[in-house]
Order: structure tokens, then sequence, then C-alpha cells
């Protein structure tokens, strides 16, 4: 398999969850939590899985960083066949959709959504949550291709399987790719940067931060036992790990 990170940058996000581009002038003076925001792109035989779509940062020119860093690697957004949604927070879905002459449309046109309808249910019950863009998840939520999920694990081809873990949020689900004897996990915002693996908390961020502690202690065993490559959504500096 080929594993892309599409990098938007590094974010200062604040307690309203806007997010702030951090350059070298700014990064030592802005609040905020710091992160990277960085979907993941993996190639395989069959499929081009997107994880996580980003929140669709746009360069000066007016176009977005993942679709250049697409070009770069010369791959047409329509290319996309699977895009595999771990929750529905701000900065992992924006990206997904577009805003054209036409209206909003799906930001990766031909690929099918994966979506955990039970995630769904519970955004849908925080109106007025900063983490959540309740305009662009009701535009997402009325794209074609969608595929809702009700189970709590499963395959989704056979190279893919997902698990419904919570811990960040109730129902966020995680994701395994495997191809030719190669893994790559993607824990999302429950193992979102290396630093998470070296010290062993429960942050209040999390809905439930000792699940996704307890969950954190047996992936890196699962890890270190099965040589994973874990995918890092939110860290500064790396994108890929194995320990």
């Amino acid at each position: 398999m080929r594993i892309i990170p599409l990098k938007e940058g590094n974010f200062s996000a604040s307690k309203t969850k806007d997010f702030t581009l951090l350059t070298e002038e700014n990064f030592d003076t802005i609040g905020g939590i710091k992160m990277s925001v960085q979907p993941f792109l993996i190639i395989t035989e069959n499929d081009y899985i997107l994880l996580d779509a980003g929140i669709g940062w746009k360069n000066e020119s007016g176009t977005t960083v993942a679709s250049e860093i697409l070009k770069k690697e010369n791959i047409r957004p329509e290319q996309i066949t699977k895009l595999l949604l771990s929750h529905l927070h701000k900065d992992h879905i924006e990206g997904a959709v577009k805003l054209t002459e036409n209206g909003f449309e799906a930001a990766f046109p031909n690929a099918q959504m994966y979506i955990q309808k039970r995630e769904l249910d519970f955004a849908m019950e925080k109106k007025g949550n900063p983490s959540f863009d309740f305009d662009i998840l009701e535009k997402l939520i009325q794209l074609p291709n969608i595929i809702w999920m009700n189970e709590n694990q499963g395959q989704i081809t056979d190279e893919i399987t997902y698990e419904v873990v919570g811990g960040h949020t109730p129902f966020m689900q995680v994701f395994w790719i495997r191809e030719n004897d190669e893994t790559a996990f993607y824990g999302a915002d429950d193992l979102p940067q290396a630093s998470y693996l070296k010290y062993h908390l429960a942050y209040k961020s999390d809905f439930d931060g000792r699940k996704a502690m307890e969950l954190r202690l047996k992936w890196e065993k699962e890890a270190r036992e099965n040589n994973w490559k874990i995918l890092l959504y939110h860290d500064l500096d790396k994108a890929i790990v194995e320990v």
C-alpha cells in the first residue's frame, strides 16, 4: 500500500474551535491548542481510501491544500473511492464538501462516504457545541453515496476493518487497512499524536478520557506485536510512527 499524508498545516484551535494557521512568526505568541490537521490517503490495489477529510484549508491561490498535494502526486479527487469518517467534528469533515456555482457538492464525487449513524445522532443532540459545524454537517448528510453504518465492528472490504470504540466521542470509529502483510492503523482522535503513546493520561477534552487511554495502551501493545503503521492526524511533526 501507499500512504500519503494530506497535511493541511499546523494550527491553533481556540476554545470556540476556530482554527488559526501557525507560522514561524506567531507560533510562540498565539494561544489555544496546537495541532496539525492531517488526513491520509491510502492507495491499495483495489481502492483509493481517504481517512477523514480535514477542514478544507485553502492556500493564497484559493485552492485547498489537500487538492494541491493530490495534484503533486498526480491524483485527481475523482479517483478517491472511499472516504472513511471517524467522527463528525468540524476538523474531520469540512474538507468533504465544496461550494460551487451549483451549491454544495462532494469534494470527492465518486467516493462512497462511510458515516457512523449513531455518531450523527449524537452530534445532532449537541446543537451549539463549537466542535461541530452544523451548517457543513447538514450539507454533508444530504450528499449522495453515503453508506450509513450501524454495527459496532466489521469489514468494509477484505482490506478495511472498522470498530466503534468511543473515547473521544461516544461512537467514534477507528480503522485498519491491511494489504500484503502490511497494516496501517488509524486511531483518529483517540490516538492523534505520538506523545499520547509516551504519556498515559486521560484527557478532559475527550468524552471518555479513561476509555481512550485504555484503548491506547491496548493498541500500543498490538501495534508492537503486529508491526502496525500508526497514522497520526494531529501530530505537529510526525505523520506515521511504528512502535
